[in-house]
C-alpha cells in the first residue's frame, strides 16, 4: 500500500512526522508531496524531504492521503493540484484522513457537504458552512474518511486510519 501526504512550510510537526513513521511502520511506502520539490520546514523547525510535487501526483497510484495540519494547508488549498488530488481521493472513495487545520483542504475541495468530520477548533465553523456535520471529538470517522482536533488526539487518529486501512484492499 502506498500512502500521500501532502504538506508544505510551516506544517504543524507532529501531525506530519506520526502519521509519517506510523504508516512506515505498518509497512506502506509513504510520499510527501508539496507545491515544488525540495524540502519544508514544520513551524517548530522539524524539516521533511518533499518526494514529489504536487503537479507530478497521479492520486491513482495511492491507497490513502493524509493531510496535516499547522499553516501549511491554508497555503495549499490556494494550490488547483493540491485541491483536485483532495476531490480525485473523496471521488474515488479512498481513504481520506485530516487533522487540525488539514480539513481546509477538504473544504476548498467542496466535498464535505453532508459528512460528519471534526478539525481545530478555529476551523469549526468554516467546516460547518461547508455542510460538514461538525463533531467536537478526538477523532471522527464517516466511511474512509478519518478527521482529529489537534496534536494530542494523534493516537485516536493514527489508531482509526489504521483501522481502516486493514479493511481496505490492497
Amino acid at each position: 500500500m502506498k500512502a500521500l501526504i501532502i504538506s508544505a512550510d510551516h506544517f504543524e510537526d507532529s501531525e506530519l512526522l506520526f502519521p509519517y513513521y506510523r504508516l512506515r511502520e505498518e509497512g506502506l511506502q509513504v510520499d510527501i508531496a508539496s507545491i515544488a520539490r525540495g524540502k519544508i520546514n514544520g513551524k517548530h523547525g522539524y524539516e521533511i524531504v518533499v518526494d514529489k510535487a504536487l503537479r507530478d501526483i497521479d492520486p491513482k497510484a495511492y491507497d490513502l492521503l493524509v493531510l496535516p495540519g499547522g499553516k501549511a494547508p491554508a497555503k495549499l488549498r490556494k494550490e488547483p493540484a493540491a485541491v483536485a488530488i483532495a476531490q480525485d481521493f473523496m471521488r474515488s472513495n479512498k481513504p481520506v484522513a485530516a487533522i487540525c487545520h488539514g480539513p481546509q483542504i477538504l473544504i476548498t475541495a467542496g466535498v464535505l457537504e453532508g459528512r460528519r468530520a471534526t478539525c481545530y477548533p478555529s476551523v469549526a465553523e468554516e467546516l460547518q458552512e461547508s455542510g460538514a456535520l461538525y463533531e467536537d471529538n478526538e477523532v471522527v470517522v464517516d466511511g474512509k474518511l478519518v478527521t482529529s482536533r489537534q496534536p494530542s488526539d494523534l493516537p485516536a487518529f493514527m489508531r482509526e486510519i489504521v483501522r481502516l486501512l486493514e479493511k481496505t484492499p490492497a
